[in-house]
């Protein structure tokens, strides 16, 4: 009996009415050549930032989708360090939170080199660097076998399961694999971005390894993107999104996976993904660009360092109100000083008092008219 796609005989030859998604497709396309083409207008540092804020998203958000909550100041951190950017004290960072990162950066910093079995196992050990998933030890670095069963997606409490999907055995593996690796690395008259699309629902559909096929999924199809547009900088994160949608995510995928070799429905719901994580992108740049002109406003204003670091976490979004008090602990100086620099930038006009005096006087940014 036929339960799932990759039992069908033409598997895995995916097909898919080209113009049902045609203009989708070309809008997609539109928006990401927009948005780089944007992202290439800013200077080097700001451009740095952007990346910088997305891929610290795009890693937290793939976690989530699994379950998992990364730290977001190791995560910056860590994504800081590995791309040389002095954003200031860096926090100690966990291995596991190094892993994750490391795979993700190689994905798409490298997204021009092969896809192998040698890079596929080397990211799914930083993404388990103690062989174990929590409490239990899983095969780290090779494809998983069926030992403690066939390998099923399930959801529910004991005794109440329901089998979501259940992957090829683990004998079809090492085939299966090869031939997704081969595919991947061919060249083909096929749109890079419906590759990666196709890339992350045949790699999750195989499900090779015991634990993290999800995330390594994501980082598959973010390396395809990468190559679609020839760039290894990230201006948005389509995990982000997924994350948003995460019950659509797992419905699509299971209604595909259990259906006929025509993934039309899939491709409509990943380039309608992709579109929404452009519209999270350019919020995100929105901000880079505020900050890029609060900046170029400030041009041969006599600001020292204190100063520049209480405004860029001003501009980074700062929580609560910012006080003389705050601002001492912060940049770690005396209450007298705090004040002076405060009140250096009030009679610059780029700091104002807000309504309320006294000892609870707090500040805010006025920004220049655009």
């Amino acid at each position: 009996m036929v339960r799932y796609i990759y039992q069908q005989a033409e598997w895995p030859d995916f097909r898919w009415d080209k113009d049902a998604i045609s203009h989708e497709l070309a809008a997609v396309r539109h928006r990401q050549g927009r948005l780089l083409g944007r992202m290439e207008s800013l200077g080097f540092d700001f451009r740095s930032e952007a990346v910088l804020q997305t891929l610290t998203e795009d890693v937290i958000k793939s976690s989530e989708i699994e379950g998992e909550n990364l730290d977001r100041e190791q995560v910056r951190s860590s994504i800081a360090r590995r791309l040389g950017m002095d954003i200031g004290a860096l926090a100690p960072v966990d291995r596991d939170v190094e892993g994750v990162v490391e795979m993700m950066l190689d994905a798409t910093k490298h997204y021009a080199d092969p896809l192998t079995e040698e890079r596929l196992f080397a990211w799914h050990a930083a993404l388990f660097p103690t062989g174990r998933n929590g409490m239990s030890r899983i095969l780290v670095g090779e494809w998983r076998d069926d030992r403690t069963g066939p390998m099923q997606v399930v959801s529910g409490t004991v005794g109440r399961e329901k089998v979501h999907y259940e992957a090829p055995a683990a004998s079809r593996v090492p085939a299966e694999m090869q031939a997704f690796l081969d595919w991947c690395n061919a060249e083909q008259a096929l749109d890079p971005v419906l590759k990666a699309a196709i890339a992350h629902l045949w790699f999750v559909t195989i499900h090779p390894f015991e634990d993290g096929n999800g995330r390594i999924a994501r980082a598959v199809g973010d390396l395809m993107l990468a190559r679609s547009e020839q760039t290894d900088q990230r201006f948005y994160s389509l995990s982000a999104q997924i994350r948003q949608e995460r019950k659509d995510y797992y419905a699509i995928l299971e209604a595909t996976q259990k259906e006929d070799m025509d993934i039309t429905a899939w491709l409509h719901w990943f380039l309608g993904t992709l579109d929404r994580a452009f519209d999270r992108a350019e919020l995100v740049l929105g901000k880079v660009i505020q900050k890029a002109r609060f900046w170029d406003n400030l041009a041969g204003q006599s600001i020292n360092n204190r100063q520049r670091l209480m405004l860029n976490r001003l501009l980074d979004g700062f929580e609560g109100k910012l006080t003389s008090s705050k601002w001492a602990k912060l940049a770690k100086t005396s209450p007298d000083t705090a004040l002076r620099d405060i009140n250096g930038l009030v009679d610059c006009g780029i700091l104002v008092k807000e309504a309320a005096g006294g000892r609870s006087t707090s500040y805010e940014l006025v920004f220049p008219e655009m």
